[in-house]
This record gives structure tokens, C-alpha cells and sequence, in this order.
């Protein structure tokens, strides 16, 4: 029974890896695994961080598994992968693309394919075995694949096109012929600013949005697929659809951010055709294709989306329209920038689930509210019929004026103008086979999203007096990045629970190609989300592609002095510090130094080393005597002015300290990388920032650095800034304002992180607990209290700022590192080596967590009753851990019902404190300890 609901839940796992879709209740409360070794078995094989890799264009790209095996001490010593070139070869054990033979390692993560030389539009289709610790070999794992892309910019056969004229939006076609026993058929392509392709009247692929945004001056990416059983002997048509994105952005009575243009919308496609003979033929974008401006006359990734269902030419998509009335396309003059695959990609977005309503009310007779029930990212589904010219519009919003009404303010100036989506009717009358569907018009728009809750339908008639059209049914569609969740937390606290769903939706709506700030109003690139939330959005979601793109829109954003904006990709340059602030361009090296204590991937660090130090040489440039004021501060902290930005602590404090973070990761970065001179150099580079900084702002009257602020003493301790002679005055200090605040936080996106770390770090998790643990303003119950179901911009959810921004998500990071103990140690990046601290705080019970890490799952759960602390841990095979367990006396833990020292597995360390600290090996445990 037992292993029947093991499998029942790690299917359940599995579905819920595929939708992007979190189950609730996968915790098995008082089952206990099995301690007899069981086979070790290696699973979730991936290419670059992505199950299945498309566009790949490195010849030796990385490969990584996770090792799954009941039972203590369990680890990899040899490995072996088979790569094929069909699936047909590998099940008959035949590497004809690669066979690494038996190798004597316990590396899963980032190993090199090292077989034949590979081609661009190759499939290749690999698997793995490993061999344990008693040198036994497991079975062969699941196959995994990856599709390369285009290796040499020269292979392309298709060309840049566009339409003679500027047009909103833009449909493409082309007919071509595929002869008989074609046996595989890949095309590459891109369309900007996004596309969505059709192959004989069916789309190619579920991605929405693609490709993903970028700086199209630089880089500009495309996408692969295998579209050979969309095609059929004989003729075939191929159609595209253009919208503009965040290339071509206009305002035109809507809102709009900014406007801007990278130049007309633009296509390139290579389709490659391979036959049973061996012969190969091409089809490219050419000046013979045709283009139509098409059924969406607005298109705008701010502003909205109209479609005119009257303007869609019927069977536009199939072989045998007539087209000769359409316009032939031209050859782009300047061709758009460097066409790039899956290294310069994020996961694609797509839909995740779909809703119906939780509410419809009726406020006229042409108005309608719909209530979704969740702020999120969200596309309407429409069934609509109507008379032809009727039209339907959906205006989205966050909150609602007191009557019902909807209320714009949170998602930019209402002044700016509104964002909608439009649908008008065709009039179908004939259509549909009995009266429920006669008629219906189905609609999901194609090029614009938004973070919102409700929408409001306004109707109208074909013309004035008219007869209005009928809402048949409205549902919203969730989208955003299919990146797979990793993590579950859930404790006693029911507000607590609250709070993390609260800030995962906030992450889950502005998880698209990049990080936004919100999914409404600016939908842009703010780089300090990157680094401070780094380490809580990535405990919920494998961002490792993410990451990687957020990199490389970084590295095209920096500028020839250095200096790295504190948006990417740059759409729009800002004034300042609002484009030059060390708190926001800091990202550019802690990001990649966390994924390299995340993932164990170096590769950030290597390839963009020398860009890191660029950009630290422009801080250099700007400072004096070892300070840096060009920084934002403490920004949107809980000043007595509630202004919307920095009040309570200074630029130069916040710039300063990142300025010397930036100077000691890069010493670390530099050790990583083997260059001990640079290491040596940026560590005295950090002493001499450090000495710089607590000269400057070392105040005795205050007992604390600079204003005195919770995030000025806060980012003091957390980066060792602090005089070590001075750290328990400055946390008394810290703790004290806490205290008068009534346990309130005053700190704000810069400095929210490093106060609660402050506190954890320093044991004192309970004043967390305490702070977090209110429905008072500011902070998070406060939120919920009003009605937030993401998080909001502001700590008082206030109604002229975004209700759907993650940036002061940071408690994430505590609840799963801090709470329920699940840290790397960073001698063993990756998660290679684990450290288990929980911290039972206030009037909690229990807490427990799931984190499934890029070397397997690491869960813990823990309980206290009756002066009895029990903890439950459980780390994934080839790895070990170090376990901190509150304890009076290690004479009175036990683990699985023995003397936990006498344990097989278990090594006792040393009592540090209030804890008993263990070395464990990989597997499952059972501590129990007084108290």
C-alpha cells in the first residue's frame, strides 16, 4: 500500500512538473521510507537546465541528472551515457553519437557531451546509467533529447522579410511542396516583435510570446521545432502572424510606458525537409512570400490587443487560398541583430491553467464586471455571439472602486490612457449545430497580457441602437514561464501560508522570457529583483535558464565605460541613479555568483568574468575614498511621509555597501576561478571599502550606522560591514527600533532582505516571527487584510501602487532556508553539501518544506510538543549534510529511536549553543531532542 501511494504521489509530482502547476498535499505526513538500499536510479535528465532543449548551438552542450535510491550513504562512483541519433538506436544500446564508457565519477551536474561532432538541426537522443557505492550498475535511465539549432549564421536560407508598408500587426504565407517519404522536417524561426506559426492550418507549438524579449539591436532570438508530422505530401502552406511586443511599442490613445521602435516587423524562417533517399530540400523566407495586414488592428504589449474577426482572410493558413490580391514582402535592408538559440534563452511562456470567473456581476446593460478570483497574469478566453460588427471589450484592472466599478489607478495613470482587449464579431449566424453553439465566436488573443483580478466587458452594437452581442462565456487564462516549481513550504500558521502564496503569485505573474517588476504597468527588467529576490524565487522555481538569459540581457545592456542600467534589456534609458544605481547594477555579478551556489554552474562566472570586473572598475570610477552615493537607498521603505521612494536611509549607505559586496564576491569569484592575484586584490579592495564605511557612518549617539535605520544596521551586519566590536550594539540597536515600531518593519526593497537575514543570522528568527506575523501596517497581513491576493508594490497595499510586484518577497528566502532549515553550505555548491538548520520560533508547531534541488529532493519537517523537538530530514543521494538540532544535551537526541551517535549514518559534531550539530550522510532521518 505504501509503495502504491509513493507512486501515486510521485506521478502527481510528475504532472505537476509538466503544467507548471503546483499539487497541494504532496507531503506524506507519518510515512516513513524505507532503510534497506534499494536501487539506485538516475532521473530528470536535462540539457542546459531544459528536459527538452530546442536551438541548442554549442557542440558540447552540458548534461545534468538527479539520482533517486531508498536508503542511507547512497552515491554515484561511475557514470556512463550513450548519445544516438535516434530513439531506435538507443534503446538497442548503441551510442553512435557518443559513448563516454564506464567513468569514474560522482558528478551529475554540467558534464560536457564529448561524442561526434554535432549538426545544425541534429536531434540527439541520450540516456544514462550510473554505478553506486558497491560499484553495482543501475538500469538505464529514461531517454532525454535535445534539438540543435542553427550552428553557422551562414546556413540560414531564409532572409529577413517585412511588408512594404508599416503595418499594426502582419500575416505571412507561403506554399511549398514536399515529395513523397519525407522522414523528418525541422524549422527555425523567429518573427518580430512575437509570432505565432501555422502549418496547414495548425499552429506550430504551445509558446506564447516568442521569442523572448531581448535588445533586438544585439540579439535577437529564434526557435526550433520538429514539424514533420504537421506536413503532407503535396502542397503546404506556412503562415505567420506578427505582433509587436516589446519591439515595436505605441501609445495611440492607449497606455504605454514608453514608445519605441526597433524598425518595421520583421520574419526569418528556415525550414530544412529530409527524405528516405538522403536528399535534403530548404523552404526560406524570400521576397515571395505574401503578406496581409490581417484581422489585429491594435497590437501593443502595454496598451492592448484589438481583432476584427470580419478582416481574418477564411483559410489564410491552408493550401489553395487565392493570395494574389496580398502584397509581396521585402527583403529587410538592415537585417535585425545576431540571431541566437536556447544559450541566449529563457523557458518559453505558456498557458498554464484556465479559470472560470469566481463572480459576474451585471452594472448595466452593456457593462459587466468578472471577477477572477486571483491577481495574475492573465488572457481572457472569449465565446461571444453577436451581430457581424458588435463588439466586445475587456478592459482589465487590480482592485475595484467602492461601487463595483473598476479602478485603474494601480496599473499607471489613468491619464495615460487605458489597455483593453477588443473583439469584433464577424457574425457567424450559421455557424454551430444546435442553438447552444449557433452563432459562437470563440477568441484568445494572441500578443497581450496583464497582471489583473477583474475585467470589465463593455458591449457594443454594430452600430448606435444596434442589438448588443451576447457574452456566451469569459474564463482567464494563466501564462507565464512554464519554469518548473521546486519548492512547497507549509506550517502552522495559517498566515504564514498565506503570505508565501501571497508572494509566489506575485512571482509566478511577472515570471515571463525576463523578471519584470509587474505585469501591468511596466513589465520591465528592474535588476535589483534579480539579486535581492534571487535566492526566494529560486527555493519556489528552477530558474537556471532564466538566470542564464537574465545574464546575457545584462552583458547587452552594459555599456562601453562599464556601467550596467539597472534595467535589461535597456528599453527605455532613465535619468540618474534611476539608470545608475549600484543596488540595481549590482546584479550583474551577485546573479551569476548565485548560481553558481544555487546550481554549482561556473559557467556564468567564466564567461562573463571580464565584464564583471568592467563594471566594478565603473563603480571605482565613481567613488571616493572607498564611498559610493550613486545608489536609490532603502527604495519604497515605510517612511513617516510614505513617499514612493527612499526616506529613512541614504544612497550613499546602501551604494556603499553594495560596492563592497560587489568587491568581496568577486574575490570569491576569482578563488572559483583560479586566479588567485585577483582574489587577493578585490579582498583588499572589500578591507578597504569595509574600513571606508564604518568610518563614515559609525554614529555613537545612535549606536548604529548613519540614520540609524532598521536597513542601515540591518545591511551593516548581514554583509559584515559591521565593526566586530560593535555587532551586538547595532543588533540591540536594530531590535530596539523594531520594538518601538510594535514590531513593525520600516525597511523597503533594498534593505528588507538583510533585516530579516540580520535577525536569523544572529539568532534571533523569533523577532521574524514577530514581525511578519501581523495584520497591522505595514507588511504582509496587512495586505491580505485589505483584500491582496499577490503582493503589492507598497507595505500598505495602497491604491496608486502595483498590486502584483515581488520585489519585497525576500521572506521567501527565510521561510525555507531559515524556518525550515534547508541551506547550501558553500563548500559544496549545487546543494553537494547541505546544511539542515530549522529555527522553531513563536507559537509554531510544525513547519516543513520541500525542496527539490538540481541533485534531488531535500525535504524537512519538524514538530514540537510536550517539550519534545522532532525533525525529520531527508537528503538526496551523493550528498551529505550537516544537521543543527536544538537540543539541551546530545545525550538526549536520538534518531530513529537509538542514541543518535550510535546511529548508522549519524556522526555527532559538537554541541554549539542550544544545538546538537550531526554530519549525515544522504538518506532519511529521524532526530528527537529535549529542548
Amino acid at each position: 500500500m505504501i509503495g502504491g501511494i509513493r507512486s501515486l504521489c510521485r506521478t502527481m509530482a510528475s504532472v505537476a512538473r509538466t503544467t507548471g502547476w503546483v499539487v497541494p498535499g504532496l507531503f506524506l505526513v507519518g510515512i516513513r521510507p524505507v532503510d534497506a538500499a534499494g536501487e539506485l536510479q538516475p532521473i530528470a535528465l536535462r540539457c542546459e537546465y531544459d528536459a527538452f532543449a530546442r536551438s541548442v548551438e554549442v557542440t558540447n552542450p552540458r548534461l545534468s541528472w538527479k539520482l533517486t535510491g531508498s536508503g542511507r550513504g547512497r552515491r554515484q562512483t561511475a557514470w556512463q551515457i550513450l548519445a544516438a541519433s535516434s530513439p531506435e538506436r538507443l534503446a538497442r544500446d548503441e551510442g553512435d553519437l557518443w559513448d563516454s564508457g564506464r567513468v569514474f565519477s560522482d558528478e551529475t551536474l554540467h558534464i560536457r557531451y564529448g561524442g561526434r561532432p554535432l549538426r545544425s538541426s541534429e536531434q540527439v537522443f541520450w540516456k544514462v546509467r550510473v554505478w553506486d557505492e558497491n560499484g553495482r550498475p543501475s538500469p538505464w535511465s529514461t531517454n532525454g533529447t535535445w534539438l540543435m539549432g542553427i550552428l553557422d549564421p551562414a546556413e540560414w536560407r531564409g532572409r529577413w522579410i517585412c511588408a512594404p508598408a508599416e503595418t499594426e500587426a502582419l500575416i505571412l504565407r507561403k506554399e511549398f511542396d514536399v515529395r513523397p517519404n519525407l522522414t523528418r522536417a525541422v524549422v527555425h524561426v523567429c518573427g518580430l516583435g512575437h509570432y505565432e506559426m501555422f502549418l496547414n492550418g495548425n499552429r506550430v507549438g504551445d509558446d506564447l510570446f516568442t521569442p523572448g524579449w531581448t535588445d533586438y539591436r544585439k540579439t535577437t532570438l529564434y526557435d526550433t521545432y520538429d514539424v514533420t508530422r504537421l506536413l503532407r505530401p503535396g502542397q503546404n502552406a506556412v503562415g505567420l502572424m506578427l505582433g509587436n511586443g516589446m519591439y515595436h511599442v505605441v501609445r495611440r490613445h492607449r497606455f504605454a510606458k514608453f514608445t519605441g521602435s526597433f524598425g518595421p516587423l520583421r520574419a526569418i524562417l528556415h525550414l530544412r525537409l529530409e527524405y528516405a533517399d538522403g536528399s535534403t530540400e530548404f523552404v526560406g523566407t524570400d521576397p515571395t512570400w505574401k503578406v496581409h495586414p490581417g484581422p489585429i488592428t491594435y497590437s501593443s504589449i502595454y496598451g492592448g490587443e484589438d481583432y476584427d474577426a470580419r478582416r481574418d482572410p477564411p483559410g489564410w493558413k491552408l493550401p489553395g487560398f487565392d493570395d494574389r490580391e496580398w502584397d509581396f514582402a521585402v527583403a529587410v535592408v538592415r537585417p535585425a541583430a545576431t540571431l541566437r538559440g536556447h544559450q541566449a534563452a529563457a523557458l518559453p511562456i505558456r498557458a498554464i491553467e484556465t479559470r472560470k470567473p469566481v463572480s459576474v456581476r451585471q452594472l448595466a446593460p452593456d457593462l459587466w464586471i468578472f471577477d477572477l478570483g486571483q491577481n495574475a497574469s492573465w488572457m481572457p478566453r472569449l465565446r461571444v455571439r453577436g451581430p457581424a460588427g458588435s463588439a466586445v471589450r475587456l478592459t482589465p484592472a487590480e482592485i475595484l472602486f467602492p461601487d463595483g466599478t473598476i479602478d485603474r489607478r494601480t496599473m499607471g495613470s489613468p491619464d495615460r490612457g487605458l489597455s483593453w482587449w477588443q473583439y469584433t464579431l464577424r457574425g457567424d449566424a450559421e455557424h454551430g449545430a444546435d442553438s447552444e453553439t449557433a452563432g459562437v465566436e470563440t477568441w484568445f488573443p494572441q500578443f497581450y497580457y496583464v497582471g489583473c483580478r477583474y475585467l470589465e466587458a463593455r458591449l457594443f452594437p454594430a452600430q448606435p441602437g444596434g442589438a448588443l452581442p451576447e457574452i456566451v462565456s469569459l474564463e482567464g487564462v494563466l501564462v507565464h514561464s512554464i519554469s518548473e516549481p521546486v519548492g512547497e513550504f507549509e506550517c502552522s500558521n495559517p498566515l504564514l501560508n498565506r503570505i508565501r502564496d501571497l508572494v509566489r503569485w506575485a512571482q509566478r505573474a511577472n515570471m515571463v522570457s525576463i523578471l519584470t517588476d509587474c505585469p501591468h504597468r511596466e513589465k520591465l527588467g528592474w535588476l535589483e529583483q534579480y539579486h535581492l529576490n534571487g535566492p526566494s524565487i529560486r527555493y519556489e522555481f528552477d530558474l537556471g535558464r532564466l538566470f542564464t538569459k537574465a545574464m546575457h540581457d545584462m552583458a547587452d545592456a552594459q555599456q562601453p565605460d562599464g556601467l550596467v542600467p539597472n534595467i535589461a534589456p535597456e528599453y527605455t534609458v532613465f535619468d540618474g541613479p534611476f539608470r545608475a544605481a549600484a543596488e540595481w547594477g549590482s546584479a550583474f555579478i551577485q546573479v551569476p555568483w548565485q548560481q553558481y551556489v544555487f546550481y554549482a554552474d561556473a559557467d556564468l562566472l567564466r564567461a562573463y568574468y571580464d565584464r564583471m570586473q568592467r563594471y566594478f572598475a565603473w563603480l571605482e570610477g565613481r567613488a571616493s575614498h572607498g564611498l559610493l552615493d550613486q545608489g536609490l537607498g532603502d527604495w519604497c521603505d515605510w517612511g513617516p511621509q510614505r513617499l514612493n521612494r527612499a526616506e529613512l536611509t541614504p544612497p550613499a549607505v546602501t551604494a556603499t555597501a553594495f560596492y563592497y559586496l560587489n568587491a568581496a564576491t568577486l574575490a570569491r569569484v576569482a578563488r572559483v576561478l583560479g586566479r588567485e592575484a585577483d582574489a587577493t586584490a578585490y579582498a583588499q579592495k572589500a578591507d578597504l571599502i569595509r574600513a571606508a564605511f564604518r568610518e563614515a557612518f559609525w554614529d555613537p549617539a545612535r549606536r548604529g550606522y548613519a540614520t540609524g535605520s532598521q536597513a542601515a544596521n540591518a545591511i551593516a551586519l548581514a554583509m559584515d560591514l559591521a565593526d566586530p566590536a560593535r555587532r551586538e550594539e547595532v543588533l540591540g540597536s536594530l531590535i530596539r527600533d523594531l520594538a518601538v515600531q510594535g514590531w513593525a518593519m520600516t525597511a523597503g526593497d533594498v534593505g528588507f532582505r538583510f533585516l530579516v537575514q540580520a535577525l536569523a543570522e544572529s539568532g534571533h528568527s523569533d523577532v521574524v516571527y514577530r514581525m511578519v506575523n501581523r495584520r497591522e501596517p505595514p507588511g504582509y497581513g496587512y495586505q491580505i487584510e485589505q483584500g491582496a491576493t499577490a503582493l503589492t508594490e507598497f507595505w500598505d497595499a495602497r491604491p496608486t501602487g502595483s498590486h502584483n510586484h515581488f520585489m519585497l518577497g525576500h521572506i521567501t528566502e527565510w521561510f525555507y532556508k531559515d524556518l525550515c532549515g534547508i541551506e547550501c553550505d558553500p563548500d559544496g555548491p549545487g546543494f553537494k553539501k547541505i546544511i539542515i538548520r530549522p529555527d522553531p520560533v513563536g507559537d509554531l508547531t510544525r513547519a516543513r518544506a520541500r525542496y527539490d534541488s538540481v541533485r534531488g529532493l531535500i525535504e524537512t519537517e519538524w514538530r514540537r510538543e510536550d517539550g519534545a523537538f522532532r525533525l525529520r530530514v531527508t537528503l538526496p543521494p551523493n550528498t551529505r549534510g550537516t544537521v543543527w538540532l536544538p537540543a539541551l544535551e546530545v545525550g538526549g537526541v536520538t534518531e530513529s529511536g537509538r542514541p543518535a551517535g550510535e546511529s548508522p549514518g549519524v556522526e555527532f559534531l559538537r554541541m554549539e549553543g542550544d544545538r546538537a550539530v550531526f554530519a549525515v550522510q544522504s538518506g532519511t532521518y529521524e532526530f528527537q531532542s529535549r529542548f
